[in-house]
């Protein structure tokens, strides 16, 4: 399937739509342990309901992010997906983590920063604890980081931080906001 840009309208033609539900049913099998108990086809009824997350989850697949149904939420009937690729999604790499940040660089500004890409996209950034629930399902960013949403505590005080998986373990790691990095991206959540 073809993925252009991102377009201002968040809809997808009916060829995007139908190729996005067919990446998106082949995973979901593929990976069945990432979703035991669930059935593709009450996720594609909730997806054809709401053509909005389809959208972002058509961005989410653009930028390389290979999203995929990690759960369901009992209490709003909500599927959750993350973004499943082996690595930190390629199209959203080389990011600082805000605009604040991106601002306070004086030269070699990054292109973007992981908070306003996430919202563009209607997606938001994994919190610690979900990037280590999805550690749980396999063995991500072996080569790579991935920035996640960080407590205000730690921002005011000018630092973001990101996380990665080395010697079978997953680290917690801080930096500078500003920095970037390229093989430092972000993953994201969306709830359908």
């Amino acid at each position: 399937m073809t993925m252009s840009p991102m377009s201002s309208k968040k809809e997808l033609s009916p060829e995007q739509h139908e190729g996005l539900l067919k990446i998106l049913k082949a995973r979901f099998e593929k990976n069945m342990n990432r979703h035991q108990g669930l059935e593709w086809a009450n996720v594609q009824r909730k997806l054809e309901a709401q053509t909005d997350k389809l959208w972002s989850l058509y961005e989410m697949e653009r930028t390389g992010g290979e999203p995929d149904v990690v759960g369901h939420d009992n209490k709003t009937d909500d599927y959750i997906f993350y973004d499943c690729s082996a690595e930190s999604p390629k199209g959203r790499r080389s990011v600082c983590y805000d605009r604040e940040a991106l601002e306070s660089r004086k030269e070699h500004k990054p292109q973007n920063n992981a908070i306003e890409m996430a919202a563009a996209m209607d997606i938001e950034l994994l919190t610690e604890e979900q990037y280590r629930e999805l550690q749980k399902l396999g063995n991500f960013d072996l080569k790579t980081s991935s920035w996640v949403k960080t407590p205000a505590s730690i921002r005011k005080l000018g630092g973001a931080i990101f996380c990665d998986r080395r010697y079978d373990t997953v680290f917690m790691y801080h930096n500078g906001a500003e920095s970037y990095y390229a093989a430092r991206g972000f993953r994201g959540l969306l709830r359908v």
